[in-house]
């Protein structure tokens, strides 16, 4: 079955076709490190997270390179209201981030470019964009010329031809962003290049000392670690006017090749139906979060609808989502209890889908189901309802007691989440070192049942209890639960 991706650019779902046979070429645009992360923020990651795992379950190699945006105006007026110094600001979260990527499970990218870290090639971008026509330079800055790239707005499906004061006063909040400036030719025209004030970081330039513009830095990072066509550019909903609508006019009108082939965006994190943001004040960060919530919930959480879809933030959501994982856990737990009592090994290995039981189960009914909706542009929401039905057999093999298959199906339970959907199960119970203490417990309890002297049973298990452990007695013994 070919996979089908929604294009931003044509406004529909297309057949993903890469530039090259099971090599892909995937850019999504990184963090601006000068406060600390949100929920949006970790919505974005997560999304183009799982989408890189499923193309890699299909076969492909993704080269996924994901920026640091570490010279910006907001890092700028933010290290000064602090009094502490541009670089500093930055790398404090770009460190953060690094922490928080760590504890929702994200894979590190192929690379992560700093714009610090650029600035030649940034310059030769610009400088080839003035030779070419493109770009003008207006005392000590350099602005692209929009309306020179007859194109613009191909992507935000926005028309820019005609009156500039009424395109300008026809745009909406993200057209805002761009600030007005007298040294422009056109309203329209964006800076991509920077004369510095005094007191900011500057490199020297043909132009002058300054910073490069926000959207150069982007298409230069990507083109000069995966070419001149990326197959998957990948961010924010809010990111598509101006930042990938811009990059796309510098980028071809620079190489004159088209740049991406395929735009993915995610979707808002929304507070009562509004955008999270920290401009609006009404976002979540993920410290805050973290605090009342284990980050593979947040995880789960945010893999539970569908990537473009908008997800509205609650407490009530993500105690539904932590209830929905904890029983994917608990299931994944007293498999492990059941092969402690029969003495089954776990055939999980890290080739799990080159193992001769793992090509087995890759041709599970559930497993087509499972790729049917991810196929269908990563339909997270539903390969999770397909988890819970592999789930539900898992659990009617245990109350059969047709225990036999049943390390393959965890296996393969183990492998979409873990690989799949990059959430990580924790270590079964009966792996971890219990203390004698509570297992002489749980002996002695088990004694007195049999003696029916239930009421010392009771007594038993209320101490077990008290020291964090639950029991649930089942027909294949007693067994322990850690509490929530």
């Amino acid at each position: 079955m070919p996979i089908l991706v929604y294009n931003t650019l044509t406004g529909k779902k297309e057949e993903f076709i890469p530039q090259e046979d099971k090599k892909i070429k995937m850019y999504v645009c990184g963090i601006t490190p000068y406060d600390t992360c949100h929920l949006g923020h970790a919505r974005c990651y997560v999304v183009f997270d799982v989408i890189r795992r499923y193309l890699e379950y299909r076969g492909y190699q993704v080269d996924y390179i994901q920026n640091f945006t570490d010279i910006d105006d907001k890092i700028i007026k933010r290290s000064q209201e602090l009094g502490v110094k541009p670089a500093d600001l930055a790398e404090k979260y770009v460190q953060e981030f690094l922490l928080y990527s760590e504890k929702l499970n994200l894979k590190p990218p192929k690379a992560y470019p700093r714009v610090t870290q650029m600035m030649s090639q940034i310059i030769k971008m610009i400088e080839g964009l003035v030779k070419k026509g493109y770009a003008y330079e207006s005392d000590g800055n350099v602005f692209y010329s929009v309306r020179k790239f007859a194109e613009y707005g191909k992507l935000s499906k926005r028309n820019l031809v005609g009156d500039p004061d009424k395109a300008v006063k026809s745009m909406t909040e993200e057209f805002r962003r761009i600030e007005p400036d007298e040294r422009k030719n056109d309203p329209l025209d964006f800076a991509l290049w920077k004369a510095s004030k005094e007191g900011e970081p500057f490199w020297v330039s043909p132009w002058g000392k300054g910073r490069p513009g926000w959207h150069i830095e982007c298409s230069t990072m990507s083109m000069e670690y995966l070419g001149e066509t990326l197959d998957i550019h990948g961010g924010g909903q809010d990111l598509i006017f101006p930042h990938h609508e811009n990059e796309i006019a510098q980028s071809e009108a620079y190489t004159g090749k088209q740049f991406v082939r395929y735009w993915l965006h995610n979707g808002f994190v929304t507070i009562n139906k509004e955008k999270m943001s920290k401009s609006l004040g009404n976002f979540f960060t993920l410290e805050e979060i973290f605090q009342k919530f284990d980050p593979l919930v947040v995880r789960y959480y945010l893999i539970s609808q569908h990537y473009r879809s908008p997800l509205d933030f609650s407490n009530a959501q993500l105690e539904q989502a932590r209830s929905a994982w904890e029983s994917l856990i608990d299931t994944y737990d007293f498999a492990h209890f059941i092969f402690s009592k029969k003495g089954l090994k776990y055939p999980i290995t890290p080739a799990f889908a080159e193992a001769s039981v793992g090509r087995q189960l890759l041709n599970h009914s559930i497993t087509k189901r499972f790729e049917l909706a991810m196929d269908d542009d990563f339909n997270t929401a539903e390969g999770l309802a397909q988890i819970f039905s592999l789930r539900e057999e898992i659990i009617q093999r245990i109350k059969t007691q047709d225990i036999g298959s049943l390390p393959g199906l965890i296996s393969l339970y183990r492998y979409l989440i873990e690989d799949v959907l990059g959430l990580k199960l924790p270590e079964p119970l009966t792996a971890q070192k219990i203390d004698d203490s509570i297992l002489n417990l749980l002996d002695q309890r088990e004694k007195a049942r049999k003696n029916n002297d239930f009421t010392l049973a009771d007594n038993l298990r209320k101490e077990i209890e008290n020291k964090d452990y639950l029991i649930e007695d089942t027909p294949f013994g007693p067994r322990l639960k850690k509490k929530s």
